[in-house]
């Protein structure tokens, strides 16, 4: 009889729930989707009520054809960073402030005024945000009061899917690590952090193992999700960590690069990196014992996205253009062009920027067009550009003394394959490309359920789940023609940030 792992993938736009059987196959995988309320501007809020919901529907979908009873064990991966205030009884006592959610500036204001960056970063291998969920929080206490009081526990997303299934209030590293009011060494609360943010201890979840059973699927619970009663319920962990898994960052220096609509390097590491700019920040890892330094960028495979949008369907009716044909016509246009596209450099921060220059301010631009420039050298100066930026985050790494010479590469990104070997030239760095690029995340949080629930000894059997289909060598031949490139893209950068600075402004006012 064939033994599943249930994944839950609570993302921003919905639940993706993944079957898995234990010798790796993927069975079926189904979403539900939820809304998501932005409103100020820079205000993002989801109802938990409506993730738990959508983790009912998905899960009955996907155990219609099977019986409950296989299911060995249940995990997650969530969307981190967020603010979940739940009473004694779970319920919530607002609704979610999300990742996105940028409205507690002031609160970062404060951490700021009150302690030096430097340690912050070293206690919770972050610098300071609005994005994290001890700022949101503050801003909770300060403005709604009432709910402040009535907050039992503020948990993140999967935490309270977790509640929602076993009646327990509880989180793991990885997402107490996103809160930035844990201590990032000990894995425990810190003291000094929840004094600086003025936040009572007790409203913080207990810390287990991201591979611990938090608990078993009550009566309540199996009569909504149609699973057995007594199911193992496993923390799993937030979702770039469980992305991270799910490309075989389990064993120290083994790296990622993951190319979506935003894009990032990580990789898994006995210690975090505390590198003097402050460039790289760190995540508890799921695998115990681990950090996950991370360095993420804001629009790498949006960049790509924004130029087909702008530059290939510009004036051209949207509905009836030929996607596929116009992608390839890029395609073989980019391959006509030579390595850095006949000097032209493209600076990929179309949303500002995070790691690895922390500038809400940066913009995006093409520097060195010409005459003799063609569609086929933009997109190419795109590709590049977005190389570039990625080179420094993992440059940083190699500084910090990790030997990172192969990346596992996932995202939708990584379909393209001349981006493929673009990236493996400029990173200098052997690419390999398995046989799942969305997949990640849910395999992730499926591993994690077998190694918690005793189906796997440990995260190695990564290699039952994960095939490489595709492998990309640096060409060493273009080495010092992208060196020079690197160096004219930084200064192009440092040239521009007054600049970026004076039209930031400038955008403001407008009417």
């Amino acid at each position: 009889m064939a033994t599943y792992l249930l994944a839950h993938d609570l993302g921003t736009s919905g639940n993706k729930a993944t079957l898995y059987s234990s010798d790796g196959a993927l069975i079926k995988n189904v979403t539900h989707s939820y809304p998501l309320h932005t409103f100020n501007g820079n205000c993002a809020e989801q109802n938990p009520l409506d993730w738990w919901q959508a983790v009912c529907n998905s899960t009955k979908e996907l155990v219609a054809d099977i019986n409950p009873a296989d299911i060995a064990a249940i995990s997650f991966s969530g969307q981190m960073m967020g603010c979940v205030c739940v009473d004694k009884s779970g319920d919530p006592v607002r609704d979610a402030l999300i990742w996105a959610d940028m409205r507690s500036t002031e609160q970062e204001a404060v951490i700021r005024a009150q302690m030096p960056v430097q340690d912050f970063y070293h206690i919770t291998g972050h610098r300071p945000s609005p994005s994290y969920s001890a700022t949101k929080l503050m801003w909770v206490r300060e403005h709604e009061p009432e709910n402040y009081k009535n907050t039992y526990k503020m948990l993140n997303a999967k935490d309270f899917i977790i509640l929602k299934l076993t009646g327990r209030f509880v989180t793991e590293p990885s997402d107490a690590s996103s809160t930035c009011l844990m201590e990032l060494d000990t894995q425990t609360w810190s003291e000094d952090m929840l004094s600086l943010c003025g936040i009572q201890k007790d409203k913080m979840p207990e810390i287990i193992s991201s591979v611990a059973v938090a608990g078993n699927v009550t009566e309540e619970a199996a009569r909504m999700c149609g699973l057995l009663a007594g199911t193992p319920v496993v923390c799993g962990g937030g979702d770039g960590v469980c992305a991270a898994v799910g490309t075989g960052a389990v064993v120290e220096n083994r790296a990622n690069l993951c190319l979506g609509t935003s894009s990032w390097i990580s990789y898994a590491s006995k210690t975090a990196v505390y590198d003097e700019e402050m460039q790289i920040f760190n995540f508890a890892h799921i695998v115990p014992g681990y950090i996950m330094p991370c360095g993420t960028m804001q629009t790498g495979g949006g960049s790509l996205s924004w130029a087909y949008e702008q530059l290939a369907t510009f004036a051209k009716n949207k509905n009836t253009i030929d996607k596929p044909a116009t992608y390839k016509a890029i395609c073989d246009a980019v391959e006509r062009s030579p390595v850095g596209a006949k000097g032209l450099v493209y600076l990929p921060y179309l949303m500002g920027e995070r790691s690895p220059r922390w500038n809400a301010e940066a913009k995006g631009a093409f520097v060195g067009l010409t005459m003799d420039h063609t569609t086929g050298d933009m997109f190419r100066a795109v590709m590049e550009g977005v190389a570039m930026n990625l080179s420094i985050i993992l440059e940083t790494y190699r500084k910090s003394g990790a030997a990172i010479d192969r990346l596992v590469a996932i995202g939708g990104g990584v379909r393209n394959e001349i981006w493929r070997q673009i990236l493996a030239d400029v990173l200098g760095v052997h690419m390999d490309v398995p046989n799942y690029l969305e997949e990640a995340t849910s395999m992730g949080a499926a591993i994690t359920a077998g190694v918690g629930a005793g189906v796997f000894r440990d995260f190695n059997v990564i290699e039952k789940f994960l095939h490489n289909e595709y492998a990309y060598s640096p060409d060493l031949t273009k080495k010092d023609r992208y060196d020079e490139l690197k160096a004219i893209f930084d200064e192009c950068y440092q040239q521009l940030v007054h600049i970026d600075s004076k039209l930031h402004s400038f955008a403001q006012k407008r009417t």
